[in-house]
Parts: structure tokens; sequence; C-alpha cells
């Protein structure tokens, strides 16, 4: 190896240690959005050790009888962490954890709300992730992945009340419309919004400030979801992953334009079974190619959906 080689590979360690400090740096802490409404926000980066796989956001709604927590972020040490940082604002008891989806990101810090007696709620449609393989070898290779902070008395956590649909509760003394979604990002998607406060929790259905990620998502479900969310009157939008939004429609649209556009651009090939990475060729990719994360998820989100479409 050269000598210019050598500093260009010292230069790129340097700048990867940096990232990965920053990420390891990050405090978990509670930002108001509306008046009794805040949120966690996790690091833009993939689940690891050093992050204790804080890579997701997680919400706190305090009512006038007790604490609504949307999500559980990705381990237990997180669950525990969130409970804390509640308790530096309110001695109510947290009574309700509801869960946006059942990724694991967004659900291993469950049983820490468990074992403080919280209520979890989730979509009907998470009872067939619980019961799959999936679940159990996603769990088996995050105890080693994610070392300590997943472990073996980590545990997946069904939920005690399923939404099976649209539904209105009172929670924590507060109203609270649960609205089915998936399919979309997930099957078991589910959106969350405060009326008094105007605040929507939209879970992984909007990504802010960058590229999706579509994996095995159904698109054109996703696209009627987000439909469905353009309808409330949303004045702060808080997304699965990224800061959370005064412009809740403008986030929404966002996420559905680009849903649509990918959708547009791969559908002729799907259909006419013409190779992908001819019809990838021939999109014109510039109003998105500039966005954040472009690089490393559009041409997968593009064959995903490709793949998809096939199958519809």
């Amino acid at each position: 190896m050269t000598k210019s080689l050598r500093l260009l590979a010292l230069a790129l360690s340097l700048i990867l240690l940096s990232v990965s400090s920053h990420a390891a740096e990050r405090v978990l802490t509670l930002t108001q959005v509306s008046k009794n409404a805040y949120y966690a926000e996790g690091v833009s980066a993939l689940g690891s050790p050093l992050n204790k796989n804080f890579i997701s956001n997680a919400g706190v709604v305090i009512g006038p009888t007790g604490v609504v927590v949307i999500d559980a972020l990705g381990s237990p040490t997180l669950g525990q962490q969130l409970i804390d940082e509640i308790r530096k604002l309110t001695n109510k008891p947290i009574q309700f954890v509801i869960a946006t989806h059942y990724h694991a990101d967004h659900i291993y810090g469950l049983q820490s709300f468990i074992d403080i007696g919280a209520t979890v709620i989730a979509q009907e449609s998470a009872k067939d992730y619980l019961n799959s393989d999936t679940a159990q070898l996603r769990l088996q290779a995050s105890r080693s992945e994610l070392a300590p902070w997943i472990n073996d008395q980590t545990r997946l956590v069904p939920a005690s009340r399923w939404i099976v649909e649209d539904t209105r509760m009172t929670l924590g003394g507060l109203d609270v419309d649960l609205i089915k979604m998936g399919p979309a990002h997930t099957p078991d998607d589910l959106a969350i919004y405060f009326p008094s406060e105007g605040v929507l929790f939209a879970g992984d259905l909007v990504f802010r400030g960058r590229i999706p990620y579509v994996g095995q998502a159904d698109s054109l479900g996703w696209i009627h979801s987000l439909d469905k969310l353009l309808k409330r009157d949303a004045q702060v939008i808080v997304p699965g992953h990224g800061p959370s939004s005064t412009s809740a429609k403008e986030d929404l649209q966002f996420t559905r334009d680009y849903l649509v556009y990918v959708r547009q651009a791969m559908q002729q090939a799907a259909r006419d079974l013409e190779p992908f990475d001819e019809a990838y060729a021939a999109t014109d990719w510039s109003r998105y190619a500039k966005i954040p994360l472009f690089n490393a998820a559009n041409r997968m989100n593009a064959y995903n959906i490709y793949i998809s479409i096939q199958n519809e």
C-alpha cells in the first residue's frame, strides 16, 4: 500500500470513528412538541452495540390521569431509560404503550413497560409476526449482533389489547384515535392521533428528510394509508425516524409522492416482464438524487416495488 493510500485509509477510519462516536453520544432526552406531548429521537444509523439500538423514535403524552407512550425503543435498557425520562416530567402512572408496528427497533423495549404494569396496545396483524419463525430468528440474531443490550433475557411482548379497526379510545384521560393502517410499511402499521394536542405519531409510515426504506412493504397499501392520514388535521407529526415536523401534510405528501413515482417508474416494466436494470436506468431520478440515503436505498426500493407489482 502506498503512502497516499495509507493516509486515505487512516482518514476514512477517523471519519468512521467520529460518526460512530457521535452515534454513541446520543443521549435519550424528551423534546416537547405540544402542551402535553414529547418525543425521543433516535440516531440515524443502523442498530449496533455502540448505539444500544437507539435508532427509532418514541412518543410520550401526559394526560390528566396517566401517561401514554408510543413505541418502546430498541432494547430493554432503552425502555427503562425512557421510563426514567418520563419520571423527570411527571409522577403520573405510565398506563399504556402503543406499538406503531412490530419492528425490532420499536418493540424490544416493551418488557420494561410490562414490568411496571403498563398495558400494550397494537394492531392485530402483529400476531402473525409474533408467531412467526422470522420474529424468533430476528431476536436470536439480535442477541448476538446487539449484545449486551439484547440478550437471553430479552423477550417478545404481545399486546394485551388488539386493534382490529379504526378506534377512538380514552387513554390517560385523553381522547386518542388509533388508526389501522396496514398492510403498508408493515402488515400491522398503526397511526396514533391526539386531537387535543394536534399531534400525529405516524411510525414508519413517514420518513422525514431522507429516502424511505421500502423493504417488503405493500407500496400500494402504503400510499392508500398516507391518503388516509392526509385527511387528518395534524399540526405536528412525529415520524418513526427523524425529527418531528410542524409541516405534517408536507411530510406525508413527500413520502406518498416518492412511492407513487417509483411505482409509476417500475409499473410497465414489471407487468411486461422487462429487465429491472433497464427500467431503472431509463428512469429520471434527478428529483430525488440529492436527498439523503438515495444511493443507499433507492435502487433497492425500486427493485422491491418492481417485484411486488409483478405479484399484485
